[in-house]
């Protein structure tokens, strides 16, 4: 799994923040921050995901770092469920 989500996330951090920060453990393939549809603001989180498996995990040290003032959390993504 590639796929990081990406949580408690400052209101103001962006997906370039976001592949900003997650460019120092590796090649960033796509990051995307949820926005809320309604008011258009962010959703509080959201995904990055990285060239290789192994930057991946090196990123899960994100976890607990300070972005924008809010402590990230920082988690494997797991597969969204069919609804």
């Amino acid at each position: 799994m590639k796929k990081l989500f990406v949580g408690n996330l400052a209101w103001t951090v962006t997906a370039d923040d976001l592949r900003a920060f997650f460019a120092q453990f590796g090649t960033v393939v796509d990051a995307v921050v949820l926005m809320d549809r309604m008011t258009g603001r962010s959703r509080g989180f959201g995904f990055v995901e990285m060239e290789t498996e192994d930057q991946a995990k090196a990123a899960l040290e994100a976890n607990g770092k300070d972005l924008k003032g809010r402590n990230m959390n920082v988690n494997m993504a797991k597969p969204q469920e069919n609804r």
